[in-house]
């Protein structure tokens, strides 16, 4: 079996993207809109629709395969790629990138997403294989584009999902499966707890996630000291009700975990350095109001560039087990790449690291990220965006199973029960088939 052609149509995301430092240098809610100036370059406006690029492989037995480019709602913020332009690529899927496939055989995914990764496309859309390229790797190597910038994020994340379904499809197997024998890893048994998303719902959202039982949730949404508070009391409130709520609401036995972001708010509150007494206090509350059920923060602050996010990330983490504070504190800002993720895990920056698989690239990328928590006392959290679209939410159920990731993000949108349908069902469906092609062979025998 071969490749036999690589085709992309612009189409629409699951949600909208969002300039995040206008949002949270001020702009204002207009309705579901946003009124102000952007501040982010690419942005039309504070809040516009999200753009996917869908893109399909035809394979030598008249089947096709897709997978979705799509890149995350608060593009360009916290070191991430720009906004992602649909129109803009499919030249460049169809150039580059086709010319690249075109004839490869699908069942060899790691070689051929490294392909992707190494692609350098030239200013008429021909590509050729960029040996030359710096990096580590094979599939670490940078890309770019037709005007000599990285080939966008967006772009090596739908490409590598068509390519993993391709792989499945010659295999006959399951994406699951092609990822765990490329990486060697034994399938989660059962589905990754899933974690919910509620959007600026975070109380109607949140009732339907605790009378579904889901496993981690609300998210929150706290996007902006309003929403926290002048110190965090806003926050608290809202984890003593979500407790309340989850006593009232939740199934028999119901154990979930909250996990909610920040985005950065409570460095903004508080400011450096983050294990004084104050910030630690702050975190104490925030336990206290959630309890009796376990808590963890993500992204609470956004000090501006890497290194320093993982030193204030330590800070804070070791302020908090220093005073005995039992709070989770999870990685976002600052940790987009794998080699991002890998800092963050050998610096011990954080109870749980956040792989946003679209600003990682391929999703093979997102497969070594979640492994290399391995063996240390980070959590790997299979996250992602709403701003995606189903066809990528489905890869990424399996790349959780076959990692076994510590939770899998509910997505795409902020609806939350179209999500979570989406990635649950997805991952019941194939530990399905794993169940009776295991019958099967126990029958052969």
């Amino acid at each position: 079996m071969r490749i036999e052609s690589v085709t992309a149509t612009p189409g629409i995301a699951g949600f909208y993207a969002d300039d995040q430092r206008a949002i949270k240098a001020g702009a204002t809610e207009d309705g579901f809109a946003y009124t102000g100036e952007p501040l982010t370059a690419g942005f039309d406006r504070v809040r516009q629709p999200g753009e996917a690029l869908i893109v399909e492989l035809e394979l030598s037995d008249g089947t096709r395969v897709r997978g979705d480019c799509a890149a995350v709602q608060y593009s360009g913020a916290g070191g991430r790629d720009p906004l992602f332009r649909a129109d803009r690529y499919r030249p460049v899927v169809e150039g580059a990138v086709a010319d690249a496939l075109v004839g490869r055989d699908p069942a060899a995914f790691l070689d051929n997403a490294a392909v992707v990764e190494r692609l350098r496309p030239t200013a008429v859309g021909r590509g050729v294989d960029g040996d030359d390229c710096p990096g580590g790797d094979s599939d670490d190597a940078p890309s770019t584009d037709s005007d000599g910038n990285q080939l966008h994020t967006a772009v090596r994340y739908g490409v590598s999902g068509a390519l993993l379904s391709a792989a499945a499809r010659a295999r006959r197997t399951t994406s699951t499966r092609v990822l765990a024998d490329a990486f060697d890893t034994a399938p989660a048994s059962s589905p990754v707890p899933v974690f919910g998303q509620s959007g600026d719902e975070r109380r109607r959202n949140a009732e339907k996630m605790l009378l579904k039982g889901v496993p981690v949730l609300p998210h929150g949404l706290f996007n902006s000291e309003a929403k926290v508070g002048p110190e965090g009391e806003r926050l608290a409130s809202y984890l003593a009700w979500l407790a309340d709520r989850a006593a009232d609401l939740g199934p028999p036995a119901y154990d979930p975990r909250f996990h909610v972001d920040v985005y950065g708010t409570l460095g903004d509150v508080f400011g450096p350095p983050y294990d004084r007494p104050a910030v630690v206090d702050c975190f104490d509350r925030l336990r206290e109001a959630a309890a009796p059920y376990p808590l963890q923060v993500e992204g609470p602050m956004d000090a501006g560039d890497r290194e320093s996010q993982i030193e204030a990330m330590a800070q804070l983490r070791d302020g908090l087990a220093d005073a005995g504070v039992d709070v989770d504190i999870v990685a976002d800002e600052w940790c987009n790449t794998l080699d991002d993720v890998r800092a963050f895990v050998e610096a011990g920056a954080a109870d749980v690291v956040q792989v946003k698989t679209p600003d990682l690239g391929g999703v093979q990328r997102s497969a070594r990220a979640v492994l290399a928590c391995e063996g240390t006392d980070t959590r790997a959290y299979l996250g992602g965006t709403c701003n995606e679209t189903a066809v990528s939410a489905r890869t990424c159920a399996h790349v959780a199973l076959a990692t076994d990731a510590a939770q899998l993000l509910a997505k795409p949108g902020m609806g939350f029960d179209e999500g979570y349908m989406i990635v649950e069902n997805e991952m019941r469906r194939t530990l399905a088939r794993h169940d009776r092609a295991a019958t099967e062979v126990a029958a052969d025998d």
